[in-house]
């Protein structure tokens, strides 16, 4: 973990761990196996990765190790599933699949911009963000993810497929729960918990 903690260390391995996924998703480009939810759904993770890896340093962070397992998990599966997850049938209108895709982007491109650079793979206590996406849900992109991961299986449906989205799901939300967890301990975050009530879905969720 002390090995880890280390800026230069964590970021080299958040970059070398995206090439084998941005290999695959560039072959099935080539040989024309990259619907459009699919190309918005990895295109999304790479540019969170980026954004990440470009993050400004964190007051505080978790020493929790299954914590960053999770983060890691949560986030490579991801992209992952973008990049290897079955061609499948489609269930619906490719218009209805792409225009999912087209406001999943748009959330998670408002999201990044609200959020700038206090973002992380991990629980970490950053500059508390309440403006922009952020006055809606505690959690937009992850929201955003959650509408390509629909788009995605709207146009590429498979049994297996949609375990793996489902699964994927569950395990963001279990990471949402978790950073605010760590993050309450902050008197700005836990003011926030209070102002803005909805994790993922605004009146829902």
């Amino acid at each position: 973990m002390d090995l880890l903690v280390i800026p230069w260390v964590d970021k080299t391995i958040a970059i070398l761990a995206t090439i084998p996924f941005a290999v695959e998703l560039y072959r099935r480009w080539v040989v024309g196996h990259v619907n459009f939810p699919r190309a918005v759904l990895g295109l999304q993770l790479l540019v969170i990765i980026v954004v990440m890896v470009l993050r400004t340093a964190p007051v505080r962070v978790t020493p929790n190790p299954w914590f960053w397992l999770l983060a890691f998990v949560t986030t490579y599966a991801t992209l992952g599933f973008s990049a290897y997850a079955e061609q499948g049938v489609t269930l619906i209108a490719p218009i209805v699949g792409n225009g999912l895709a087209v406001v999943s982007m748009i959330i998670i491109v408002y999201s990044l911009l609200s959020l700038g650079r206090n973002i992380g793979f991990i629980p970490a206590q950053r500059r508390v963000v309440t403006q922009g996406a952020y006055r809606f849900v505690r959690h937009p992109i992850y929201t955003g993810t959650f509408i390509s991961l629909l788009a995605f299986l709207l146009r590429a449906f498979s049994v297996l497929n949609l375990a793996l989205a489902a699964v994927l799901i569950a395990l963001l939300m279990l990471r949402g729960v978790i950073e605010e967890h760590f993050l309450r301990e902050d008197a700005g975050y836990a003011a926030y918990l209070q102002q803005v009530r909805w994790r993922w879905l605004p009146g829902i969720a």
